[in-house]
This record gives structure tokens, sequence and C-alpha cells, in this order.
């Protein structure tokens, strides 16, 4: 799971980012709000962290512009404004919560997790396809009711898959959800963690789902 953390605040922001890469999170950071809208208009996240107060501009234009280009990034505002305009503006325009500074880093983690859920997941820790079970908040993967042991990387890689089931998925989006702005990751990574997932599955009794689409990259489907 992809968070954008868009805050001026350095110590806070990486204070932020150490906790939920902590909870496995890749993070990324944009401390103004020209990075902030270059960030959103080039990729996807699963949750964005909003500042309302930003260096060149408000964090609710930042909002405004994801609604306007029908982005679907989970939005949740973190900011020192605790009144309520500032609550229900966010709110009207948007976003899926708002938490007021100071804050508790767990809350934030609680959140973040909670809209995740509702967007991704439609409001379940558990993610089923076939024979596959992801429980989300443990991390686990069963298949034909059996743990499977994966890596952090291939189990990221069969989340995402899986939440973007039947859409073909290409190798550069791959590796930017997975390694995120590192972006370690070439194709021959991309191919190595797929192998070793196609393999891991089939091993567990289960069908190969992940089709190949020349040209193009990945889709996972029947």
């Amino acid at each position: 799971m992809k968070i954008l953390i868009i805050e001026d605040e350095k110590e806070l922001s990486e204070s932020i980012a150490a906790y939920l890469k902590g909870q496995n999170y890749i993070c990324e950071i944009a401390a103004d709000f020209n990075k902030a809208i270059e960030k959103t208009e080039l990729y996807d996240y699963d949750c964005i962290l909003l500042d309302i107060t930003l260096p060149g501009g408000s964090g609710l234009e930042i909002l405004k512009e994801l609604k306007a280009n029908n982005k679907l990034d989970g939005v949740l505002i973190i900011s020192a404004k605790n009144s309520l305009d500032d609550k229900v503006t966010g709110l009207t325009l948007g976003a899926d919560d708002y938490l007021a500074k100071p804050f508790h880093l767990s809350e934030l983690s609680a959140r973040v997790a909670a809209i995740i859920r509702r967007k991704n997941f439609d409001g379940s820790d558990i993610l089923n396809f076939q024979n596959i079970s992801i429980d989300t908040r443990a991390k686990t993967v069963l298949v034909n009711d059996k743990p499977l042991e994966l890596t952090k990387k291939e189990y990221e890689l069969l989340l995402y898959f899986i939440s973007n089931k039947k859409k073909v998925i290409s190798k550069n989006a791959i590796a930017e959800h997975l390694w995120g702005d590192d972006m370690q990751g070439n194709n021959d990574f991309i191919y190595t963690h797929i192998k070793n997932l196609r393999k891991k599955l089939m091993e567990a009794g289960d069908a190969d789902y992940i089709k190949s689409v020349y040209g193009m990259g990945y889709k996972f489907s029947v």
C-alpha cells in the first residue's frame, strides 16, 4: 500500500513516514503545494495525508484538483486548523476523514487503514479471490485454507494484483507501486517477484492467475 504525505513540517512528515513504513506501507513525501500537485498528477496512492496549510498554496486546492481529475486516492486531512469550518469544507470537497494536530501516530495509522479498507476492500479486512484469502490487517495469506508464506514484496504484489483484478497493469506501475520514490525495481526484479509468486500459488494448489499481456504488462484473472 502506497501513501503520500503532503506536509511541510519536516520532522512531522519524517516521523509519520518512519512509523507507517514500520506498518509495511510505502511512503512518499511532498513538502509544498507544487511538489504535491506534481506527484498527485503523475501517480496513484492508496491514501494521501493532506495538510491544509502549505508553502505555495492550500491543501484544499489539491483536494479540488484530485476530485476534478476523478482520482480515487483516499484522502485524510491532517491539519493544525481544528475549526469546524475547515473540517466541513474538507469533507464536503471529498476528503475521507479529518484528523487534527497533534495526534498519536497509532490513531493516524488506524485511520489510514480504515480508509484503505473502505476504498479498496469494501470495508473488510479480508480480501478473497477464488481460493485465495488475504487478511489485510494481519497481513497473512491463505490458499485453500492453508497458510502461504510470502516475502513482503510478494505479499504487496499479490494484494496489488487482486485489488486490480482483470485490469492490465504496466510494468512501470508495478515498479512504482512496489518501490515508490526509490524505483529500485527494474523489469528483471519485477519478473523475478512475479515468477516466485506464481510458483508459490501453483505449488499451493491454485491456478496461474497472472497473465502476461504482450507489450503492456500483466493481468490477474481467472
